[in-house]
């Protein structure tokens, strides 16, 4: 034990000199402007942008840089760095390829085993091509992107991460109701991909009468060729080792020379990446197959007396696995979850077939695309099954239960488990807690909807809570409503739309092309239907509105051009289109203005009373809707997000009573501004913000309008 303890102790030391000596940690100390040519090393990963006028991904790219540049010097190293950059160009590299890129260093955050940070702003210049295995890797991951194009695009984006770890094409709220539901290593290549391949080749050889041990080394080399599919980056191998070490316990049979194995693996990959130490992916990983080999198989004895062994087999190994990482998940944000094992028991059955077709279809898809959309449509209905599990387990109540972090909560966890062992020693004190937790099942499933509803009956309006931006949907009767603004988050405006049970757009009103506005268009089209499409005109980034022209145009949804004048009659609704006009869109100072004063300006009529919803128009187009005539309304939303860019005039000239900011807290704006809140005051409003007050409800009360926050 204190041998192994000292060589971890040693490498990381070695590591830890390594990283923070040299002419790269130098460099980035005095924040230097340099030329590197360095190897990549990882996947790039898209970072999406989630704020701002206009949308800007960032790429993160991992490398190791081996020359440097810098004021006319020249220097051979070899150095971990993290690169922030931008572009397409850099979305495309494989690993091992060697690129030339300028930029600026900075310090890597303190205890990252990584010699900077590079900053930068163009495109690389590719030096030489990817290794014969990430090329054949890419290759294959290619061909099955393309087969997949016959499935739904949950299902096309969720299939290559099942197989391969490829979630270039995973829809964003797929990724959430998966991580919800305790189930997003299924998008991870890990021991689990590797098992199914290898119990595949396991159940072929047991066919063909092949002896035990045999059997378990070609499950060894069929891992070893899913590990290429997969592209052999650092998170695939370790799977592949981790595989490797249920292989051991398989061919000989004992699971203690399974543990035996784990714990050498351990020991090794730390050695030779003592980063691996600080990754709670690595941590995960190892707890889960430990939970398999030591507990599933006591649990899988016990339950076996009282139902069939695949039976009990099937319920173990995922109890186990989810035991063993509780501890883990609890000091990594708190939280427990609740519908993890359920989730897994329903969706396990799935990634067998799944995992297989898909991964026959990658082999299949540089000869025959054709022939590879055949398997994967099958593999499609196995994927679709895994998404219904994720999404429905992702909406019940108390899915994740609160629970304190760090080290208080693993010290009321383990209480927790001492109390639950002593209470189920005894079969009246199961059956009794069994009864107890049926009923609190019940409690949350039926009660908590009944007594705190949301949202209210009779509700007119809503301002979502998505954030540093705008999404309001106006009732239309029944599952419809119109929506105006969807925010900059897809997930954020699709998770208000569910709560509020719309199942049909009408009619999307977009104020204009600013990503704080658009961003979420991909969430409202999610199971929906979407009538038509009603946009600003012109004026604003030429990015985003060919963005959400383009995607239109995909859906085939019609787009139509906002003009003063127009009307909708929806539902209890009367929609007028107030501004702007498009001849006269006045200029204010700052990024963006023109655009803001370009926003479509709504006059909603119920028979209760009425709203304006006024986008992001600034003081110049307020003053040119008060010289043209301002209908007077309830309710105001304010616009801009409570800016201090606000015409006194026009707010007084509304006589609203109340007055609605879609705001995010604390952003970086400064919004709502002391002054436009001050403003509102002494005329009389009573303000309703939504980083306050959540969701914002307009309703009827007695034949008034009323607004009710989500949280009071």
């Amino acid at each position: 034990m204190a041998g192994c303890v000292a060589a971890v102790a040693g490498a990381v030391g070695f590591r830890v000199h390594a990283v923070g000596t040299g002419p790269v940690a130098e460099l980035a100390e005095r924040r230097a402007v340099v030329t590197v040519e360095m190897t990549i090393t990882a996947d790039p990963r898209v970072l999406p942008g989630r704020s701002g006028v206009v949308r800007r991904d960032r790429v993160i790219v991992e490398g190791s840089v081996e020359i440097v540049e810098a004021s006319g010097e020249r220097f051979s190293t070899r150095a971990p760095v993290v690169v922030f950059a931008q572009g397409a160009e850099w979305v495309t590299l494989l690993p091992s390829q060697r690129i030339r890129a300028g930029g600026r260093l900075s310090p890597a955050e303190p205890g990252e085993l990584t010699a900077a940070i590079l900053t930068v702003r163009s495109p690389p210049e590719v030096m030489s091509g990817p290794s014969p295995p990430q090329r054949v890797a890419a290759a294959l991951r290619a061909g099955l992107r393309q087969a997949v194009g016959v499935l739904p695009p949950a299902e096309r984006g969720l299939l290559p991460g099942l197989v391969v770890g490829d979630v270039s094409l995973m829809d964003e709220q797929v990724k959430y109701d998966l991580k919800t539901a305790g189930l997003s290593h299924l998008t991870a290549v890990s021991g689990a991909n590797l098992a199914v391949i290898a119990g595949m080749v396991i159940a072929l050889g047991r066919v063909a009468g092949l002896p035990l041990a045999v059997r378990a080394i070609l499950a060894v080399i069929a891992m070893l060729g899913f590990a290429v599919v997969a592209r052999p980056s650092p998170s695939v191998l370790r799977a592949l080792v981790m595989g490797s070490v249920a292989a051991v316990a398989l061919g000989t049979g004992r699971s203690r020379d399974g543990v035996a194995a784990l714990s050498a693996t351990v020991l090794g990959l730390i050695l030779f990446d003592p980063a691996l130490a600080r990754e709670y992916g690595f941590a995960l990983s190892v707890f889960a197959t430990g939970g398999i080999l030591v507990l599933a198989p006591r649990w899988r004895d016990r339950m076996d007396r009282r139902m069939p062994r695949w039976a009990a087999e099937a319920i173990a190994v995922p109890c186990a696995a989810q035991a063993a990482v509780t501890p883990l998940l609890v000091l990594m944000s708190g939280g427990l979850e609740l519908v993890a094992v359920p989730a897994n028991l329903l969706a396990g059955p799935a990634v067998a077939p799944a995992t297989i077709l898909g991964f026959a279809a990658a082999m299949v898809a540089p000869v025959s695309v054709e022939v590879a959309s055949w398997l994967v449509r099958p593999a499609g209905y196995a994927v679709g099954w895994i998404i219904w599990v994720a999404r429905e387990a992702a909406a019940l109540p108390a899915a994740t239960l609160p629970w304190p972090g760090g080290a208080v909560g693993l010290l009321l966890l383990a209480a927790t488990a001492l109390i639950a062992w002593f209470l189920l020693r005894r079969a009246v004190w199961r059956v009794m807690v069994c009864a107890v937790a049926a009923g609190l099942a019940l409690a949350a499933l039926l009660v908590r909807p009944l007594v705190a509803s949301w949202p209210p009956p009779g509700w007119l309006l809503v301002a979502c809570d998505i954030g540093q931006g705008d999404a309001l949907v106006l009732s239309a009767g029944g599952a419809r409503a119109v929506v105006i603004d969807t925010g900059p988050d897809p997930m954020a405006v699709d998770r208000c739309l569910r709560t509020l049970g719309v199942r049909q757009v009408p009619l999307l009103i977009l104020t204009h092309p600013h990503f704080d506005h658009v961003g979420g268009l991909d969430g409202v089209f999610r199971g929906r239907p979407v009538g038509a499409v009603v946009v600003s005109p012109g004026h604003g980034p030429g990015q985003e509105s060919a963005r959400i022209s383009a995607d239109l145009g995909r859906r085939h949804v019609p787009e139509w051009v906002a003009s003063p004048g127009m009307v909708w009659n929806l539902g209890p609704a009367t929609l007028s289109v107030l501004g702007p006009m498009p001849e006269a869109v006045p200029a204010g100072p700052g990024e963006g203005s023109m655009t803001n004063n370009a926003s479509i300006v709504i006059h909603v009529r119920w028979a209760a009373g009425s709203a304006l919803l006024s986008g992001d128009v600034e003081t110049e187009a307020q003053t040119e809707l008060l010289r043209r005539g301002l209908p007077a309304a309830d309710i105001l939303k304010i616009p801009h997000h409570g800016s201090a860019r606000q015409d006194p005039a026009f707010l007084a000239a509304t006589g609203a009573r109340a007055a609605l900011i879609s705001v995010g807290a604390g952003n970086d704006y400064g919004h709502p501004s002391p002054l436009t809140l001050s403003r509102l005051r002494d005329l009389g409003m009573r303000v309703y913000r939504t980083d306050q007050g959540g969701d914002l409800a307009v309703t009827t009360d007695h034949g008034h309008l009323s607004i009710v926050p989500r949280h009071q």
